[in-house]
């Protein structure tokens, strides 16, 4: 007989017991498990929702810093560089006639006859115009008439004064009627006297029929013509200039000079002329006076060169540049013409102030340069200028420098 193999009983008990989930019905395991899925739902929004709530402020903290940075304008700076020791500067000038006088009428009538026009030249005492006047004629011939008359009674009275007095001696006469033939005849002379500066008078007026140049110039303007009415008169509404004339043997030249070179500009310096219309060419002039006086609107100094002209090419009214020696060395600073300021209170600079801050200080200009400029008063060595500022930049605005686009002294 074979032996039987049995089941072991321990296993059999194992295997056949139910697990401990196999206690709980089907709907009871469902609804744990849904719990669970809900549970990790909430942990996934939760984080989700704390994530960006952490982002966003995150965000918003880079943003209010980069808006802070970015309101702080950043600049690049330059230093003012020193303009190499100068003994001469040219500054522009105006050039006038050393006399300008406009001719008017002394009196009123018709233009009868005119002898010189524009440009011509013409001597002291040259007979510029002639006018025809006959009203001032006949009052002249009037005003004879009343002076013969006046010189008749004068006579006749002189003659019965003395009379009057010759019979006093022998009271033949009352004291009364010599006084009164005394009287008369001071009387009379008295017309006389009056009649006599009439007539004066109206031939001083008869002889400004006759106009005259009063002094050796050219005739710059002319404004009649034969048959017009003339009045007498300057300045009004009335009276027309009737010629313009200008002395131009020698010229005078205006000049205005930066108040840093006022010290060093004395009377008798020397200067000469340069124009654009004679290149290379120089016309040699002498500084004869100052006006001794800074123009506040300015801060200049006025002074006039005398410029010889007995060629006549130089012409009242050209523009010219004047180059003038000074006796002493004057360095000044240079700028780069994107570094000004152009505003309402004037020409200014910004520089940076302890680092951070910008600071606007007012500048005298010198010469200019075209893409620089040069600076005589404001600025000092040790300024850091800012270079293309911007439009808003006040006083006192923080800045930040750009170390990598600011540049080193300017040359």
């Amino acid at each position: 007989m074979g032996v039987g193999i049995q089941p072991d009983s321990a296993a059999a008990e194992r295997f056949s017991s139910p697990s401990p989930d196999s206690r709980f019905s089907g709907p009871q395991r469902q609804h744990k498990r849904g719990w669970l899925v809900l549970l990790v739902f909430l942990v996934i929004a939760a984080f989700v929702v704390v994530r960006g709530l952490y982002s966003r402020s995150k965000a918003d903290a880079a943003l209010k810093q980069d808006t802070a940075f970015l309101a702080v304008p950043t600049v690049a700076v330059i230093h003012p560089g020193r303009t190499a020791p100068q003994q001469e500067i040219v500054l522009p000038a105006d050039i006038q006639p050393f006399s300008d006088a406009p001719i008017y009428a002394r009196t009123n009538g018709y233009l009868k006859r005119w002898y010189f026009d524009i440009g011509a030249h013409v001597k002291k005492g040259q007979l510029l115009v002639e006018i025809d006047t006959p009203e001032v004629d006949q009052q002249l011939a009037q005003a004879k008439a009343d002076l013969s008359t006046a010189q008749a009674n004068y006579r006749i009275a002189q003659i019965t004064a003395n009379r009057y007095q010759a019979l006093l001696s022998t009271n033949s006469v009352a004291k009364q009627d010599v006084d009164n033939a005394v009287a008369a005849r001071q009387a009379t002379q008295t017309q006389v006297q009056s009649a006599s500066d009439n007539v004066k008078r109206l031939e001083e007026l008869q002889s400004f029929e006759k106009v005259y140049a009063p002094f050796d110039g050219v005739i710059t303007a002319r404004n009649i013509d034969v048959g017009d009415l003339i009045n007498a008169g300057s300045g009004t509404t009335s009276g027309q200039q009737m010629f313009h004339i200008s002395a131009t043997n020698v010229l005078r030249v205006y000049v205005s000079v930066p108040q840093i070179y006022s010290a060093a500009t004395k009377p008798g310096m020397k200067a000469y002329l340069t124009l654009p219309e004679f290149p290379g060419r120089k016309f040699n002039g002498t500084l004869v006076r100052t006006s001794e006086a800074i123009a506040q609107a300015s801060r200049t100094l006025l002074i006039e060169v005398d410029v010889n002209n007995s060629s006549g090419q130089l012409l009242p009214g050209a523009y010219a540049e004047v180059h003038i020696a000074l006796p002493g060395k004057a360095s000044t600073y240079l700028l780069p013409i994107t570094a000004l300021i152009f505003r309402s209170a004037g020409l200014q600079v910004a520089t940076v102030d302890d680092g951070k801050h910008a600071k606007l200080i007012p500048i005298t200009l010198g010469r200019d340069f075209g893409t620089h400029v040069e600076v005589v008063s404001g600025i000092t060595d040790s300024d850091v200028i800012i270079d293309n500022p911007p439009d808003s930049l006040v006083d006192g605005e923080a800045i930040r420098i750009d170390t990598q686009v600011s540049s080193g002294a300017q040359q």
